[in-house]
């Protein structure tokens, strides 16, 4: 750097424009989310790949009018995005790094609901030079759990400070049928990403160590909440969220897990699952999941329920504690599944601090902060996600 230019601050992110492209109007477009952004934004595009499927997915959601409608056609998306205009991605997550090069390419802001991928990550540092905000993390899970663990760990620094001898923190969260059925899962979407997820390791800390569960579902143990047994097993990789949820390095973690929720029973159900994930014979578990998703699928008449409960439980040498716990517990209607609602909801009150300008340019997860975090359950609140602490 050259000594006639001193050092500066982050860089000052773009004015958003006013305008945000909606790209997707898959399952988790929920009415409730893309409504409130429609009144708060200046204008809002739907893409999809036809603009009659868009509009048909609007008249759906009972938004017909609310919201332009547009198609998906090669060149279409890149003409149509202007500086200072946000590009949400609701595409699958393998999509994300494209639309987002689009976007700082078009100097235009980013959202999605999904986890950093190292490529997303990559194009947020360089986004942020251009001042462009990129909001990622902003739905159910990860999203709405984010909320919750940065309330917990602010209340707990301020009952017992930044040095504990035991402190044990679980968030466990899952879309599961609100009538649980034999196999005590519904398919909605992506029936052989669910399967193939649990071949996937889970690292997690258990019993004051690091642990690895090469295969989750044999780390399954029953979790009641509210007087009702569910079923919970670890899930990804839970460590890197002790940085950030901003644990302090003087807690001494006992427990520190993330992870999935399902009905009660669902371990024995799915044993034929686990045999076939278990042999890595990918085209087996791709017949089997199609299989399941066709015996088991989500109908009209079914509902679905999210759950998810996080939980801090804090305790010093001394014998002082503190402990806490967020539950959501929703179930879906005729007009919208729980589903939706919890990931369009928080995406799109994020979206409305973006374009107030209240986010940075660079990468932004839900709320890093308990103070941020709190805005974003009120809003929550107020718009039927009722949240309980105890």
């Amino acid at each position: 750097m050259s000594a006639d230019r001193p050092t500066t601050g982050p860089t000052e992110a773009v004015p958003a424009s006013g305008t945000v492209h909606w790209i997707g109007t898959g399952l988790s477009t929920g009415r409730t989310g893309l409504g409130v952004l429609c009144d708060q934004a200046a204008r809002v595009v739907l893409w999809d790949r036809t603009a009659d499927r868009a509009a048909e997915r609007l008249a759906a959601l009972g938004l017909t009018g609310r919201a332009e409608v547009r198609a998906l056609d090669d060149g279409a998306l890149e003409a149509a995005v202007g500086a200072g205009d946000v590009l949400v991605s609701m595409l699958p997550a393998t999509e994300h790094p494209r639309l987002l090069r689009l976007a700082v390419d078009r100097r235009a802001h980013f959202a999605c609901t999904s986890y950093v991928s190292d490529a997303v990550a990559e194009q947020a540092a360089v986004a942020a030079q251009a001042g462009l905000v990129v909001l990622t993390e902003a739905g159910l899970d990860p999203g709405i759990d984010h909320l919750m663990a940065h309330r917990l760990v602010g209340h707990a620094r301020e009952a017992v400070g930044d040095t504990a001898e035991s402190v044990e923190f679980t968030s466990y969260c899952g879309g599961i049928p609100a009538v649980p059925n034999d196999f005590r899962y519904r398919f909605s979407w992506a029936p052989y990403g669910v399967l193939a997820a649990l071949g996937s390791p889970a690292r997690y800390v258990g019993e004051g160590a690091e642990r690895t569960a090469a295969h989750p579902w044999e780390a399954t143990r029953v979790h009641r909440l509210a007087g009702e047994d569910f079923e919970v097993y670890p899930n990804r990789d839970s460590l890197p969220f002790v940085a950030q949820y901003g644990i302090p390095d003087g807690w001494q973690l006992r427990t520190f897990v993330r992870g999935t929720l399902r009905n009660a029973g669902w371990r024995e159900a799915w044993e034929e699952v686990f045999r076939t994930v278990r042999a890595g014979d990918e085209a087996r578990t791709r017949a089997l999941a199609k299989e399941l998703a066709d015996r088991y699928p989500t109908t009209e008449a079914d509902r679905d329920r999210v759950v998810l409960s996080v939980a801090l439980d804090v305790r010093t040498a001394g014998g002082e504690g503190w402990q806490g716990a967020y539950l959501m517990d929703l179930t879906g209607d005729e007009t919208e599944s729980a589903m939706a609602r919890c990931v369009s909801l928080p995406l799109a009150f994020g979206l409305t601090r973006l374009l107030a300008g209240a986010l940075p340019a660079g990468l932004n997860r839900a709320a890093e902060s308990a103070e941020e975090a709190g805005r974003w359950m009120d809003f929550l609140a107020g718009y039927g996600l009722r949240i309980t602490f105890e």
